[in-house]
């Protein structure tokens, strides 16, 4: 079977995972957290960056160890041999990568509409399809518009912590300020998550990137740290210059705080930055999306189709296209907001089951080699990762019923799909099995 091209170096990855990270929860959700969390959602930002810098760490060890594609199946069924379970994991991210691109493509539409009045899902379509040509054209290409359009949405957030810091007017600001407490600024990190979502994705790229068990874990190290420092950083600029109350009102909340400090230019600057910045994170989760996929089929936990390689453009042009499709049709549910909580269900429901693999790793599997070791350990106990399944879990609390169905909904389907693909694959082996001895 042909292989994936290894063409991506520390570098890249690392703005693979700082572009995919930043764009969606500070251009399209910080205005929704600040409405729970009020002035304390730079709080919400910091307990979040904790939460991914635990599991981040657990990701990175085992990215030292299994360098592959599907990352968190390969994961999952190493530790637990149980295939049902880690189709369910990569079920889980598949879903996750779909859902979020559609979130952050709808984010997109947003601020297309306040320049064109567009309808905000033709928008978030087109852009979909556009991009999946992207990915289907190369790695590479698709990893240096990532770079290019990185580069600009960093430097808009630059911009929005130099007028938070420098242009605020005279009355103080109570950076404590909060509708609902503590529950609220708690509520806060279970929406705001979803901004960290998409460190993990970059240990779905390991058969792309050179010299995967060095570069890897380092990437993932880099990519939660500067993109943690960006996003709070970020956050108390967006109190200093509007109130929370206008901040939980806006569709285009880094737009409009340029727009106050600085006029209708600043606004339409941000806005075009955002427009990169939703761009930019879209591209990257329909790339993941579709190395997830390809990975399980290559394992042969999906349809092998999936797994096949273009002649020319070397992308796994089958499941790009697949993923475009799911993609698009999740656009048209419209709902940032829930389809954002629904997207955090799935993966702190992953995030669990990693966390815990890496433990029971250390135990059944002690001389595996290791590039990369989570640091603070008692014995062979890993402290840090067991406290990211301790909040994994806990976070799992703070959604409410309706989401939780869904993701239940999303795990009963994937069960269903398992129990019905593995049925069809034994009859057909049964059956070419019967056809040889006849013969």
């Amino acid at each position: 079977m042909a292989e994936l091209k290894r063409q991506l170096g520390l570098f890249q990855a690392t703005m693979y995972g700082v572009g995919l990270i930043l764009g969606a929860g500070i251009y399209v959700l910080i205005g929704e957290a600040a409405g729970i969390a009020g002035n304390a959602v730079w709080v919400s930002f910091i307990i979040g960056a904790i939460i991914a810098t635990f599991t981040g760490l657990s990701y990175a060890e085992l990215a030292s160890m299994y360098p592959k594609a599907a990352a968190e199946y390969v994961y999952v069924r190493n530790a637990f041999k149980n295939n049902f379970v880690a189709f369910i994991i990569g079920w889980l991210i598949i879903f996750t990568a779909i859902v979020s691109a559609s979130t952050v493509a709808l984010g997109f539409g947003g601020y297309f509409a306040s320049f064109f009045g567009s309808p905000i899902v033709i928008s978030a379509t087109l852009l979909v399809i556009a991009l999946s040509l992207v990915n289907f054209y190369g790695i590479k290409e698709s990893s240096w518009m990532n770079v290019v359009f990185t580069i600009i949405e960093v430097a808009g957030l630059a911009f929005i912590v130099y007028i938070g810091f420098t242009l605020t007017g005279a009355e103080p600001i109570n950076y404590f300020e909060n509708p609902a407490g503590f529950s609220g600024i708690f509520a806060a990190v279970a929406l705001i998550f979803f901004a960290y979502i998409g460190f993990e994705n970059i240990a779905n790229i390991a058969e792309e990137t050179r010299n995967p068990t060095r570069i890897l874990p380092r990437a993932l190290v880099l990519s939660v740290s500067i993109t943690g420092v960006i996003y709070i950083l970020v956050s108390i600029a967006a109190v200093s210059v509007l109130p929370w109350q206008e901040l939980g009102e806006s569709l285009a909340p880094l737009a409009d705080i340029a727009g106050r400090a600085l006029g209708s230019e600043a606004k339409f600057s941000l806005a075009i930055i955002a427009l990169f910045a939703t761009t930019n994170t879209v591209l990257i989760l329909l790339v993941a999306g579709s190395r997830i996929l390809y990975g399980m089929a290559k394992q042969h936990s999906l349809p092998s189709f999936f797994a096949g390689i273009h002649r020319k453009t070397k992308t796994p042009w089958m499941a790009v296209f697949a993923v475009m499709v799911a993609t698009v049709i999740f656009t048209f549910v419209e709902n940032i907001v829930t389809v954002a909580n629904i997207t955090v269900f799935t993966i702190v429901i992953t995030f669990v089951l990693v966390n815990l693999s890496l433990i029971w790793l250390r135990y059944k599997e002690p001389n595996i080699e290791r590039p990369f070791k989570v640091p603070l350990n008692i014995g062979k106990f890993p402290v840090l990762p067991f406290l990211g399944l301790v909040i994994s879990v806990a976070m799992v609390t703070q959604f409410n019923v309706y989401v939780i169905s869904i993701g239940l909904a999303v795990i009963g389907t994937g069960a269903l799909f398992y129990v019905a693909y593995n049925k069809k694959t034994k009859n057909y082996k049964n059956t070419r099995s019967s056809e040889s001895q006849e013969m």
